[in-house]
């Protein structure tokens, strides 16, 4: 099953980091905004699966992103990804509905014990 991912970072390097941490094969189509503002509008014209989302962003930070997703109703898994782990915003960004909270630079195989965590993909040994 391949899924539609949306990756929000200001930091173009960190979009491609991402980007090549998902797993082959996961992702039919990925799009990518600079800051949430892009982000939402993206949201707003296509279905997407699985965000992957910055917290400090220019224009409308992931904050805000994540209060919009929730008062607008978007169907929409998000994971954080961000440099800020402080323990206070890992909570209020899971209180807005976020799905789990990665430290940067985002590692492939973080990202795929999440994935595994909430069912994206399967484990070899439940594939098999």
């Amino acid at each position: 099953m391949s899924f539609n991912v949306l990756v929000c970072d200001d930091s173009s390097l960190a979009r491609k980091m991402a980007v090549k941490s998902l797993p082959d094969g996961f992702a039919e189509n990925v799009f990518q905004a600079a800051n949430g503002a892009e982000g939402m509008d993206v949201l707003m014209q296509n279905r997407m699966d699985l965000m992957l989302l910055d917290l400090t962003m220019p224009e409308m930070d992931g904050v805000a992103v994540l209060e919009a997703i929730k008062a607008q109703g978007i169907e929409v898994f998000v994971i954080v990804v961000s440099g800020d782990i402080q323990p206070q915003q890992r909570e209020k960004v899971m209180s807005l509905g976020a799905l789990d909270f990665l430290p940067k630079p985002v590692s492939q195989p973080a990202l795929q014990s999440v994935l595994e965590r909430y069912g994206f993909i399967l484990t070899e040994a439940l594939a098999g």
